[in-house]
């Protein structure tokens, strides 16, 4: 018998706490903007949804047969890593995927994609002004990296922000500058959310599957990230007022975060977007 939500009890969300990044915690105040819920973590088997990340692989990976229970979990706009079996598929709900490139591996035609970092700007609150620096965010695996050393020694434009960081804090100071270059996916979605031009750069060795998913749910022309070494380039043909030329990609796929957002899960006292307006 499938048991009526409880809307004023915690929502159950599953995110990535494996390594600190800012993006997988960024999911939990994501869906407490969107629902109106108090969020609690929980593991893949009992949890309610799975928002922000490349996390599908580990629901194929739990779901390969139905939980004695019933439980279906909800798929609000995670992706995937890599290419998957689809036998999962059966024992999940999808309301939206990150992109087309995971809807194409798990064999679903979609028309709505997003992920759910573009609502970041809701949960900062007003944002801070616009101040005259370069932030750029490196994928947590490469804070050790010695030629990021040097540059940012090299380069004293640039300040560097650590993704291991609060999640608020390092989505603030994404906000407040003038450009951003990220190796971070999440350092990318949350300048496109705040309206700040951005330059991809690459991620060390990981995998570049979910940059491209993400870059096709928007729109957004990124077809090789920029390297390590061409970051002064970048920095001396920076022009003032560069505007971002995907912001009605961004603008759609906000609609469609919203619009998917499952029902059930929302507050009572909450309308499809209440929290987004706030």
């Amino acid at each position: 018998m499938q048991i009526a939500p409880d809307h004023n009890a915690p929502l159950r969300l599953f995110w990535w706490k494996g390594v600190p990044n800012f993006g997988d915690a960024l999911s939990a105040l994501v869906v407490e903007s969107v629902s109106g819920r108090e969020v609690v973590h929980s593991g893949p088997m009992s949890c309610d949804l799975l928002a922000i990340g490349s996390l599908i692989q580990v629901m194929r990976r739990k779901y390969q047969e139905a939980p004695k229970d019933g439980h279906r979990p909800v798929i609000w706009g995670a992706g995937l890593l890599h290419s998957v079996p689809r036998d999962f598929l059966k024992f999940v709900d999808v309301a939206l995927v990150r992109g087309p490139v995971t809807a194409a591996l798990l064999g679903l035609q979609p028309r709505l994609f997003g992920d759910p970092g573009l609502l970041a700007d809701k949960v900062i609150g007003p944002l801070p002004e616009r101040q005259d620096r370069v932030v750029l965010v490196p994928h947590h695996s490469m804070i050790d990296d010695p030629a990021l050393s040097l540059l940012i020694q090299s380069e004293p434009a640039i300040e560097l922000v650590d993704p291991r960081g609060d999640a608020l804090d390092v989505c603030r100071r994404i906000a407040s500058a003038r450009h951003v270059i990220a190796a971070s996916l999440h350092g990318l979605i949350v300048a496109d959310a705040c309206g700040v031009p951005s330059t991809w750069l690459a991620p060390g060795e990981q995998a570049l599957l979910k940059y491209h998913d993400y870059a096709a749910s928007i729109a957004r022309s990124m077809v090789n990230p920029l390297l390590i070494e061409d970051v002064p380039d970048l920095l001396r043909n920076l022009r003032d007022g560069d505007t971002i030329a995907h912001a009605e990609g961004i603008a759609r796929a906000r609609e469609d975060l919203l619009s998917t957002f499952p029902a059930h899960f929302r507050a009572f006292d909450q309308t499809p977007r209440d929290r987004a307006q706030a």
